[in-house]
């Protein structure tokens, strides 16, 4: 099965202590096609400027994303600027451009419209509303990310958000955001009475913490890449790879959401070892299942 994702496309210039690069191919949208594509056909919606560069097109024609629902406005392309610091897990965005992305008001192609598997990639709250009021049957799985921002200023929009979703993806801050509790999955537990089926929180080297009605309480450590170059777009890498096998397999039952998560943490290893996508785009499926045996053995625990 195919899998929806409605989200940004931009352009990034990012900073770590790793060295710098501007002008990459970037967006929440492109970072989760990527991933997913390594599983099934990801159905992109997102808004780019007329400055677009053919060359960042023609990358993500070559793989397995349909590009019908990428609507070309006239403007500039969101850009964003970012500093990672010294323990890459702390950055300040040096500037947010939202050009076209400010406007965005997704039109979801008709053919995409009754795709079983959807996610909702941080934005705006009223928009993920309106991308979901443009379903003809209802997904079968429903997932969404969001952030600190939405959590303090849009917070009715994101509750009708939240208890529409069958999966809510957070980072440890905003989970605490939400739920007012300190431990983990104790907040993970207390946003489960608001309507999704499972929550994971995205904790960055420390891998991830999911809590569900059906699954329980489920952790997977990162894998321990040795290099990381630039930690931008792992989260949402992970949700590509998460959903992409979901959709794949066609299955959300309690065990393959916890393989669909371990997916996602080896993809999201990739992902940070090089600038941009760089990395996610030159990967194959293979070297996934090959990370993933490694991460097997290392979180083996003998009886």
């Amino acid at each position: 099965m195919p899998v929806l994702v409605v989200g940004s496309v931009g352009i990034d210039d990012i900073e770590t202590p790793a060295g710098a690069r501007k002008g990459l191919l970037g967006g929440s949208a492109v970072y989760f096609s990527l991933a997913a594509s390594l599983y099934t056909r990801a159905l992109l919606v997102a808004n780019v400027g007329t400055d677009f560069p053919a060359e960042f097109r023609d990358a993500l024609a070559t793989k397995d994303i349909d590009l019908s629902g990428l609507a070309v406005e006239d403007g500039e392309t969101f850009r964003w600027s970012g500093r990672y610091r010294e323990n890459m897990n702390d950055r300040d965005t040096l500037e947010t451009r939202l050009n076209v992305f400010g406007s965005f008001d997704p039109i979801l192609p008709e053919a995409f419209r009754s795709c079983p598997y959807v996610f909702l990639a941080n934005g705006v709250p009223a928009v993920q509303l309106r991308t979901l009021a443009q379903m003809r049957v209802r997904p079968k799985l429903v997932a969404a990310d969001t952030m600190d921002l939405w959590i303090r200023t849009t917070a009715s929009d994101l509750a009708e958000v939240i208890s529409k979703v069958n999966v809510l993806t957070v980072n440890d801050s905003e989970a605490r955001m939400l739920s007012g509790r300190r431990s983990l999955p104790d907040a993970a537990a207390a946003i489960l009475s608001r309507g999704p089926k499972v929550v994971i929180v995205k904790k960055g080297e420390h891998g991830v913490t999911a809590v569900g009605r059906d699954i329980g309480l489920f952790s997977m450590p990162a894998y321990p890449t040795g290099s990381v170059v630039d930690p931008t777009g792992a989260g949402d890498s992970f949700a590509g790879a998460m959903m992409g096998y979901l959709a794949g397999t066609d299955e959300v039952s309690p065990d393959n959401v916890r393989r669909a998560i371990a997916h996602g943490t080896v993809a999201a290893s990739f992902t940070v070892e090089s600038f941009g996508v760089e990395r996610l785009a030159s990967i194959s499926r293979r070297d996934v299942e090959e990370r993933l045996r490694e991460l097997r053995e290392i979180v083996r625990i003998p009886a």
